[in-house]
């Protein structure tokens, strides 16, 4: 029988000693809320589906938010249908004070005139704001079973993490960058303009 320390040449034990990691900072994310197709809620009492309550509270509590801090700012609760063009130049002003002192900003909006926002982002702030700010929404309201809201929310504040500078659309596992944004009627998504058409 042979012994192990018979054996040619064996390897030395050596412990590793662990690098200590530095933990880093959370990004911080300001989340403005305007309403929308994603925040409607039902009334029982006239069967309509309307912006009457928050919901995002909601979203925001049934995910694992480890590594970033969330501000919320309600700024209106609107159908995008019914804002006005002082609307949009009120989410585009709030979103460059908010860039200068987050790590990201996330819209929230409806998506009929979400791409009026982000053009109107676009105008204000040019195309490489301080930040990067994402407009994303849902066509299907949270409190219905086959909603994408909470797929929507989620994928957008795992991208403001990666995403450089810039204004985008993020929603249905796509990324789209502004300009040339279009929402696609036939489809129910957002798709990104050819620019040769």
């Amino acid at each position: 029988m042979t012994h192990p320390t018979d054996q040619a040449n064996p390897k030395p034990q050596t412990t590793a000693t662990p690098t200590p990691q530095i933990p880093r900072a959370p990004k911080r994310i300001a989340i403005l809320a305007t309403g929308g197709t994603i925040a409607k809620t039902y009334n029982e009492s006239d069967g309509t589906l309307g912006n009457q309550r928050d919901v995002l509270e909601m979203m925001l509590a049934s995910l694992v938010l480890h590594g970033v801090k969330i501000d919320r700012i309600p700024v209106m609760s609107k159908d995008s249908l019914d804002m006005t063009d002082a609307d949009h130049d009120h989410i585009a002003m709030l979103a460059g004070i908010f860039a200068q002192s987050h790590d990201g900003i996330i819209v929230v909006h409806g998506t009929d005139r979400l791409t009026v926002t982000g053009d109107r982002i676009i105008d204000r702030l040019g195309e490489t704001p301080e930040a990067p700010i994402i407009l994303t929404g849902a066509m299907r309201p949270y409190e219905l079973r086959n909603t994408d809201a909470i797929q929507n929310i989620t994928e957008a504040i795992l991208a403001i993490q990666l995403l450089e500078p810039g204004v985008y659309c993020v929603i249905h596992s796509q990324v789209l960058r502004f300009p040339g944004i279009e929402k696609n009627y036939n489809q129910m998504t957002f798709c990104q303009t050819d620019p040769e058409s």
